[in-house]
């Protein structure tokens, strides 16, 4: 692919909404970096918001975004259609992760860190949900049950954490899962089983409270 590298910034490429990703993936991989364009702009928020929910730092889960589609641009001629693009991106999305977090850590060995976690907190489905207006009362009721539900997911480890939000923010299947993460669906069910169980004693009233 000998076009220069697509852009990411937020104008958006002149390109029919309704293909598919199938379609604009062959599309780029015959050089066109419309349609790449394209695929940056329909995915960039579910990506975003996993890396965010990952290393709770907007600026760092912005430039690493940017960083996981320029390399997703560079492999895409190897991209074969095995599995969903989708799922090859967040594969792509979490080894830039684990590897800023190799550069970043070099004792770490790769693996995430509660201590490089700031304290900031995001909605994981605001970048890629509309805001609706709320009344007063009802805001800071959802801004509150919001902060515990950040302060749950908090004390999970980083694998069970990204399992939650893979599965239950980002809508994958257990399959997809295994193959972002590189584990086997039995290691996944069982990540998410646990992690699933902890949250629910850690918001244990505000269950009792539905």
């Amino acid at each position: 692919m000998n076009n220069p590298e697509p852009s990411t910034s937020n104008s958006a490429p002149e390109v029919e909404n309704e293909e598919t990703d199938e379609v604009l993936v062959a599309r780029a991989q015959a050089g066109d970096s419309r349609a790449y364009d394209a695929l940056v702009t329909r995915h960039r928020g579910r990506i975003y918001a996993m890396i965010r929910q990952m290393i709770k730092n907007e600026a760092d889960a912005w430039d690493l975004s940017q960083e996981a589609f320029i390399k997703a641009w560079k492999a895409l001629p190897r991209f074969e259609a095995k599995a969903r693009f989708t799922t090859w991106l967040y594969r792509i999305a979490h080894n830039t992760v684990y590897d800023w977090v190799r550069r970043k850590r070099p004792e770490s060995g790769g693996e995430l860190n509660d201590e490089i976690f700031g304290e900031d907190r995001i909605d994981p489905a605001s970048v890629t949900t509309p805001t609706m207006d709320r009344a007063p009362d009802a805001e800071m009721a959802g801004g509150e049950l919001r902060d515990k539900i950040e302060a749950a997911l908090e004390q999970l480890s980083p694998q069970h954490r990204e399992c939650v939000v893979l599965k239950d923010v980002q809508g994958l299947a257990y399959k997809e899962i295994a193959e972002v993460m590189d584990c086997s669906i039995g290691t996944v069910m069982s990540r998410l089983h646990y992690a699933r169980q902890k949250l629910q004693t850690l918001l244990k009233d505000e269950y009792e409270a539905r």
